[in-house]
């Protein structure tokens, strides 16, 4: 059995948003497994923006920021997923990755990138939608922003391996939304 929590970076709070779906389908395989699982949906959490150095490494975090360090360090498998907006992940999505890789919690402050990993002996899946064709944003657009979380984010503070979703062509009128849930289904099955 794995424990499992899953991050729903989609910050529209009205949900009903692939995203939520695509959070539920893993979670329904994961729990059908036997796997334990958290869902944290960062649309209906309170997450501030980090202004300064000092704030980052010194400011206190508020509840669910700390709700979501807890779930973190108690689960061996994390889940993101977000839409790509503008290149990117969401800005609520990049403030909470801000607030919770804070240091002592996801890094060890002053010991070097390499000796820095708290947060290693977790792996991570990364599942990103998009308007664009996938292919569109891994050739095109090189996955730099996939690129940049797994290597910046995610592995300098341990998970590993990272794996990668990428959804495109989400708004394509022959979209096959159904095939996506049932794959992110199994993949919650298979705690991958």
């Amino acid at each position: 059995m794995v424990q499992i929590v899953i991050i729903d970076g989609h910050p529209d709070p009205a949900g009903g948003h692939l995203c939520d779906a695509l959070a539920e389908a893993y979670a329904r395989g994961a729990k059908q497994a036997g796997h334990t699982v958290s869902h944290l949906r960062l649309a209906a959490m309170e997450i501030e923006v980090l202004r300064s150095q000092n704030d980052q490494e010194h400011g206190q975090p508020g509840s669910d920021i700390l709700r979501a360090q807890q779930e973190i360090r108690a689960a061996s498998h994390l889940v993101l997923i977000f839409p790509l907006w503008l290149g990117d992940m969401p800005a609520l999505t990049k403030a909470f990755l801000e607030q919770v890789a804070r240091p002592g919690f996801a890094y060890a402050p002053g010991k070097g990138p390499f000796a820095a990993k708290l947060l290693a002996g977790r792996s991570a899946r990364v599942v990103i939608t998009m308007g664009m064709p996938a292919f569109w944003y891994r050739f095109v657009y090189r996955a730099a922003s996939l690129t940049a979380l797994k290597i910046g984010i995610l592995r300098f503070v341990g998970f590993a391996p990272v794996r990668a979703t990428l959804i495109g062509s989400v708004a394509a009128p022959d979209f096959d939304g159904d095939r996506w849930l049932a794959r992110l289904e199994r993949l919650g099955r298979a705690a991958r």
